[in-house]
């Protein structure tokens, strides 16, 4: 029973998988914020990007 005790003590592939769960919050937490503070320019940017491609779609169609 010991063994076991001290095995599991020993054992940090929880506290690995913990850390690795920390870093994943903390990069979604900075993606969050970076589209919050640029949303009108990608906004802006995707639009202009749709609107170029719906005008060659409709060349490409004619």
């Amino acid at each position: 029973m010991k063994n076991i005790t001290k095995r599991f003590i020993a054992d940090e592939s929880g506290a690995t998988a913990i850390e690795y769960g920390l870093v994943a919050a903390m990069m979604a937490i900075a993606v969050v914020a970076i589209f919050g503070t640029f949303k009108s320019k990608l906004s802006t940017a995707f639009g202009t990007i749709g609107d170029s491609l719906g005008t060659q779609a409709n060349k490409i169609g004619q």
